[in-house]
């Protein structure tokens, strides 16, 4: 009897809410072929899996929209053409039910967009065509043109520059139909600073000035990002796209895990805005008008072709203007200043007025990295050895700017590299599950590095690699000499356990300039590169000197401080537990090594975010455009979801994205509320996460509020507004070694201080507080 229940057959079954299987089923679940009718004419015929829909297949809604491709447990994911009411089609790559990865969509007014995509939204590298012509190929974000682009009107004006948010936005260079040029600044879509104006037919032209960035290369560079698709190379190209959120909204549902059909199909036609074309990234639509775009005035007719006019705008409007005769090439001039110095005094980059030092350094660092990770990568994967950590473990190399016959020509200027203890950090990445191509692509690819505002007071040069997922930081000769030091017993210990929360490094390097000035770098993972939007920021050291924050000067993304802190978190007991255990596990090692003075980096992701809105003394902290959507995603222009909470359901692996983060590495976490199991956090309306040490941590917010009894203005009640929250955090800072003169010189010469920083200036007292100051910020839960 039980053989013939697991033999699969093929059926028809009607069920009492009118929908009808026809098909394979295994035991009572639909398996293997069959095609599901749901009473309002909603039909899939395809492959199914053990009662989902699990394969290839179609699905057909009644208003005709129509979707053909595969299917991962209930979900649009893999690849697949969807057809709109309205018309437009969409191939390519999709993941949980949304358009992610790279794909093609032809619209119903007929534009067209090839390129990559990100939760239903254009990101990355992209081409959008309009119906009248006007084609932008370049960087998108969030669904706007941002980063580097260029756009060609059907007039023959071409902008080849840097956008934000879908409007000319920093340096560009702007060529008109004539074989004029304007090389300057934009601001918001307006020039705005200063500039030259090359009439047509000028002897100078500002291309060399431009050939960093020139059009040419830029679009060869941009449309690698996307190319024509044909079926097969969207499959071999979607496995490497970057994944980032987790799913929407599930088809599954369809089947419960009883095995049984549910009540009413999930009828994306009517309730889903990836399907229903007419809503669809709407906010998308609105963001592409730029056809309107107007093309730049020239500002009156030039007849003197032999110099060129330099200009200056405020918000678009000419306020000054002088013409330069015979006008020799700047850019010239300037290279020669920078470069070779025979024009003028020898001077360090780091000195130059017209690029600022992290311009170079940037550069430089680019290089250095593609060149030893290149280098390292092809060797034999073996374990690391004493000598692996030693004075010997360098790769050092020279970098002239005409390049070498190992290195290639660059734009910088000549520099020495040095790259220290190469195959432990090439272990590290293995270890952190990290892949060598798509390390490299995100901090050596075209899109460059950001500079980033120093969170703190030590004066570090810091960079942000174009995906958010890594950080660069520049040391003090000390630091790293503090962690050479540590290194070996780092890697023991980062090895050993897995959930560890101290920062994860990657790669440490040194660059050399001319006259002896010497850089040192450290390659961190970013701890918010997350699927969720962070709303607020906190450093926590357990100490109250100097740790405040001016009301005035906090914006959105100001990292606040311990005082600064008016929450409690409350958690589930085995999650804190797991929490606090590795919580000591890393302040032993730090103190074994002598380290003090480190913090614990804590994110907060509301799940009502609106709520934040009203805690501000300020209107304008959260812009309208980088305020989060209800849900809190990182991707604007959603349907508005009302919060409701947050959800513990046991884990499944394959409902969620199990791969690593450059700050993510570690088991999955085990609840006290659903019986010590693993467990995934459900967003409702928004995202399943997985659960792990310092990420997609859920627990409640309470804050503190005062309030004066009406009967006592003297007294005050204690009261609280709950939230709830998600959690992110590591621990940073760890290279300040231990200096009890220093610490306590410091100390007694400040004006206000803690009398506890005296007597704490040894590590395993710091440990100790630390500790005790994070069990008040995540105390036991009463319940």
């Amino acid at each position: 009897m039980l053989f013939m229940e697991d033999k699969e057959r093929l059926d028809e079954k009607v069920f009492s809410n009118g929908d009808i299987y026809i098909g394979n089923f295994k035991g009572i679940l639909p398996h293997g072929k069959g095609k599901y009718t749901w009473l309002g004419g909603t039909y899939y015929e395809g492959d199914w899996e053990d009662g989902k829909m699990h394969g290839k297949g179609q699905l057909v809604w009644p208003s005709g929209a129509r979707y053909d491709g595969d299917i991962s447990g209930g979900y649009l994911h893999g690849f697949g053409t969807f057809t709109g009411v309205d018309g437009s089609v969409y191939i390519g790559a999709w993941r949980m039910g949304v358009l992610h990865g790279i794909g093609r969509k032809e619209y119903h007014n007929s534009d067209i967009y090839e390129g990559t995509w990100k939760e239903g939204l254009h990101e990355g590298g992209g081409s959008y065509t309009w119906n009248n012509g006007n084609i932008y190929t370049g960087i998108w974000k969030r669904g706007k043109m941002s980063g580097r682009g260029v756009m060609k009107w059907v007039n023959g004006d071409i902008y080849d520059g840097f956008w934000l948010n879908g409007l000319k936005h920093g340096t560009g260079l702007y060529r008109f139909a004539d074989g004029s040029y304007y090389f300057g600044t934009w601001s918001k879509g307006l020039k705005d600073g200063k500039g030259t104006f090359y009439p047509a037919g000028s002897k100078h032209t500002p291309m060399k000035k431009w050939s960093n960035l020139g059009e040419e290369n830029s679009r060869k560079n941009l449309l690698s990002h996307s190319s024509s698709l044909t079926s097969e190379e969207s499959r071999s190209l979607k496995s490497s796209i970057h994944r980032s959120l987790s799913e929407k909204i599930s088809i599954g549902g369809l089947l419960r895990s009883s095995g049984r059909i549910s009540h009413r199909p999930v009828s994306l036609d009517e309730n889903w805005c990836a399907v229903d074309s007419g809503k669809e990234l709407a906010s998308d639509n609105e963001s592409c008008t730029v056809s309107d775009v107007p093309h730049e005035d020239q500002h009156g007719t030039v007849e003197d072709c032999t110099g060129i006019y330099e200009r200056e705008y405020m918000q678009g409007v000419l306020i000054k203007e002088k013409f330069r005769k015979n006008a020799k090439p700047i850019a010239k001039t300037k290279e020669k200043n920078k470069f070779t110095g025979k024009e003028a005094e020898p001077r360090s980059c780091m000195d130059s007025p017209i690029r600022g030092r992290s311009y170079y350094l940037m550069l430089n660092l680019q290089l250095g990295i593609r060149y030893t990770v290149g280098k390292i990568t092809p060797v034999p994967m073996r374990e690391v050895r004493t000598s692996d950590f030693g004075e010997r473990a360098r790769i050092r190399m020279h970098f002239p700017r005409k390049g070498s016959q190992y290195t290639p020509p660059h734009y910088s200027i000549d520099f020495y590299w040095k790259d220290y203890c190469p195959m432990v950090f090439r272990n590290l990445r293995e270890m952190f599950k990290l892949d060598a191509a798509e390390y490299m692509m995100s901090i050596c690819g075209n899109d460059g590095l950001r500079e980033i505002s120093s969170p703190g007071k030590s004066g570090s040069i810091f960079y942000l690699s174009h995906d958010d997922r890594f950080v660069i930081k520049t040391l003090k000769k000390s630091e790293l000499k503090v962690f050479l030091r540590m290194l070996p017993n780092y890697y023991l210990h980062v090895g050993k356990y897995e959930n560890t929360l101290i920062t994860k490094f990657f790669g440490v390097h040194r660059i050399e300039l001319k006259g002896g000035r010497k850089v040192r770098f450290v390659v961190m993972g970013n701890m918010f590169c997350t699927e969720l939007r962070i709303h607020r920021r906190y450093d926590l050291k357990g100490s109250t000197v100097g740790r405040n924050t001016y009301k005035e000067k906090i914006s959105q993304n100001t990292t606040l401080k311990d005082l600064d802190l008016s929450y409690e978190f409350h958690m589930d007991k085995l999650l804190r537990e797991a929490l606090f255990n590795q919580l000591s596990l890393d302040c032993m090692f730090l103190e074994s090594q002598g380290i003090i003075d480190y913090s614990l980096l804590l994110g907060l992701h509301f799940r009502a975010p609106e709520h934040l809105k009203a805690l501000l003394d300020t209107a304008n902290v959260i812009h309208d455009q980088e305020s989060p959507s209800a849900d809190g995603v990182n991707s604007p222009g959603q349907l508005a979801i009302s919060p409701k909470g947050l959800l513990l359901v046991t884990h499944e692996p394959s409902s969620v994205n199990t791969a690593p983060g450059p700050h993510i590495r570690g088991s999955t976490l085990r609840a006290f509320s659903l019986g010590e199991r693993e467990v995934d956090l459900l967003l409702p309306g928004t995202a399943r996460l997985r659960v792990q040490l310092g990420v997609n941590m859920p627990a409640q917010a309470n804050h503190k509020l005062q309030q004066k009894k009406e009967d006592d203005h003297s007294a005050e009640a204690e009261l609280f507004e709950v939230y709830d929250v998600v959690l992110y955090m590591g621990v940073i800072d760890i290279l300040q070694e231990y200096n009890l003169k220093k610490k306590a010189e410091h100390a007694y010469k400040s004006l206000h201080y803690d009398p506890l920083e005296i007597s704490v200036v040894e590590p395993k007292f710091y440990a100790k507080r630390f500790i005790n100051f994070l069990e008040k910020v995540f105390p036991v839960n009463r319940n």
